[in-house]
This record gives C-alpha cells, structure tokens and sequence, in this order.
C-alpha cells in the first residue's frame, strides 16, 4: 500500500500528517512501514539527527544503472516498525529521466505500508501507483483555488486542518476541489507543542491519532 501526502502551499502540516500517519501504522505492528521524505523536514519533526549521506533525491538523480533496489540502503529506522528514507542533496530539478516511475514501481512491490511526503504537488508517476493520494490543506480560499487547478486534481481524498474563525468549512472545500474531506485535524496547540519538544513519535497527540486512525 502507498499514501502519498502533498499540499498546495506551504505550512499546510503535510509532513506532520505523512510522519503520524506512519507512527500510526507502525504501532499497529501489522507490516513494516516505510516513510519517505520527498519535502524535507521529516528528521525534525521526528527528532532525529540530520541524515548524512545520500537520499531519496541522489537516488533519483543517479544514473540509470543504479537500481531501484539501492533505496533499501538509503533506510534509516525511526521507531519500532517503522524506517525512512531521507530527502537527500539534490535539488527535484536534476531527476534523471525514468527515475519516477523507476521508485514508484519500487514502493508500489514493496512488502508493508509506504507513506510518501511529497509536500508540493506529486509527480503523476507516484500518483498512479499510490493506494490514497492525501491533499493536506487548510480551510483557505486560495489554497482550495489552486489545488483546484489541478486538473484531474491528484487526490483520493483529503486532510482538513480545521482553524477557528475561519469562513470556509468541510463543505466548501469539497465544493471547491472536487474531492472529499476523509479527515479533519484540529488546527491544536499540543501538536506543535510535541513537535517542538521531540515528542511526536513518543506521544502523538489524540487529536492527530484519532483522525488519522481512521485514515488508516
């Protein structure tokens, strides 16, 4: 199974969304969980020493003699259950032709869950192998007008993180983008908090676990 996480703009949560859902799977101990980070804070928000060495983007910059299998090296463990691989050194620009669909082909073989960061927008050759394709967005006119103009727009479904006072609800970003809302995350104070303090992986907060357990 492949989820891929994505947004539209910056900020959106995406990365906390992909790295929960991923303790989330992993703590149900059913199949190995694999995260991989195509955005690049992941180590962070994990509380996990900055990745020396090559990442997922060398890899997809490598020549084409580099085997998919070669991501295997590129695994880090996070927790229990639960590797990644990290973004790498170089820029999405230098991705060498075939290398897409080359690591999606990968992921889509391999044995267990794999969640996928993307955070912008994800190439089509990882859209069309992914199980769910998750627009993480906020309750935002122009965040639901962009993801709009994404046609077809990549998504099976969508995270909403909900923010008080705002105009726009579930309904009106479902309107807007076309595609339904599967999950709504509290816009709350103790999700930073424990992002902040390093905590997330040790103590990921209900209102992110309850969600996205049913994501899951």
């Amino acid at each position: 199974m492949v989820i891929v996480c994505w947004s539209v703009k910056g900020g959106s949560g995406t990365t906390v969304v992909a790295a929960s859902l991923a303790l989330t799977y992993a703590r149900r101990g059913a199949a190995p969980v694999l995260l991989v980070d195509l955005a690049g804070d992941l180590p962070a928000v994990l509380a996990l020493p900055e990745p020396e060495g090559p990442g997922a983007t060398d890899w997809l910059a490598a020549d084409a003699d580099v085997a998919a299998q070669a991501l295997e090296r590129l695994c880090v463990p996070v927790v229990d259950g639960l590797e990644l691989i990290p973004i790498g050194s170089i820029t999405h620009g230098d991705v060498t032709a075939g290398r897409w669909t080359e690591m999606a082909g990968w992921l889509a073989a391999r044995h267990g869950t794999v969640i996928v960061d993307t955070g912008a927008p994800p190439d089509p050759a990882l859209v069309a192998v992914a199980t769910t394709s998750l627009l993480v967005i906020r309750p935002c006119y122009l965040a639901a007008r962009k993801a709009a103009r994404l046609q077809p727009v990549p998504a099976t479904g969508i995270v909403l993180v909900t923010e008080p006072g705002r105009a726009l609800g579930r309904r009106q970003i479902e309107s807007a983008v076309g595609v339904v809302v599967i999950a709504e995350i509290p816009l709350d104070p103790s999700i930073a908090r424990a992002v902040d303090a390093g905590l997330l992986a040790a103590r990921l907060p209900m209102t992110l676990s309850r969600p996205l357990g049913r994501v899951a």
